[in-house]
């Protein structure tokens, strides 16, 4: 019976000892597990390829301001303020339109980063408004007769408090350069959802949704970015 009672004891002492070291060997390996937490904040920034267009093209001149801003692990509400000047330059029509836009909406990061990592390969929705004015520079009056050149009527009228509104799908690709600070590339489909006429005229370019089509109500757009995320928490 005392030797019953002797292996007992042992073999309590030996589970003790066991346990405790079982305990230390979990904490260690959890203490080394790396840890991550995502940065949540306003991220700005501005489109580079509208300054760049603006350098090289004497005939455009714009900006685009964008920011979004991280509300949950996939989603993000975005906006996009900006102002173009356009000149349409054709062999029988020359016009200059100038205007505002806003485009406010969200993306969805469909991207699934590794630790650390704050890239996006992202999809988005938008709506835009845009309020504009149109100018008549000159037109060629039509003509079947080769044998005289084309008259050219120099007009100046300016058609001016001309709105349109849009739907846009973006679908780009954000990617950290350095701490914070992204460089992005997306392309855009656009839908037209409103649009107000100069009479006896028509809206060739709408800022912010680029050309317009005489027997269609989509467009096409293209933004290359350089933004920096201010973080506000992390979690």
């Amino acid at each position: 019976m005392k030797q019953v009672r002797i292996l007992l004891f042992i073999t309590s002492c030996f589970v003790f000892v066991f346990g405790l070291y079982s305990q230390e060997i979990n904490e260690t390996t959890n203490d080394t597990l790396p840890k991550s937490k995502d940065k949540y904040g306003l991220r700005v920034g501005g489109d580079l390829s509208k300054i760049l267009r603006t350098a090289l093209d004497d005939k455009y001149s714009g900006f685009e301001i964008l920011g979004d801003f991280r509300f949950s692990e996939k989603f993000y509400a975005a906006a996009e303020i900006g102002n173009e000047t356009r000149d349409w330059d054709e062999e029988n029509l020359r016009s200059t339109t100038k205007g505002s836009y806003i485009k406010l909406g969200a993306d969805y990061n469909a991207y699934n980063n590794w630790l650390n990592m704050n890239n996006s390969i992202y999809a988005g929705l938008r709506y835009g408004f845009a309020t504009f004015s149109q100018e008549l520079n000159s037109y060629g009056i039509y003509t079947t007769d080769s044998t005289f050149p084309v008259e050219e009527v120099i007009s100046g009228q300016e058609f001016s408090g001309l709105t349109a509104s849009w739907i846009e799908l973006q679908v780009g690709v954000k990617t950290e350069l350095v701490s914070n600070l992204f460089l992005s590339i997306n392309v855009q489909l656009k839908r037209k959802v409103s649009e107000e006429k100069p009479d006896n005229f028509d809206n060739l370019i709408i800022p912010g949704f680029n050309r317009t089509y005489d027997f269609s109500q989509f467009g096409v757009g293209y933004g290359y970015t350089l933004s920096y995320l201010i973080p506000i928490f992390k979690k």
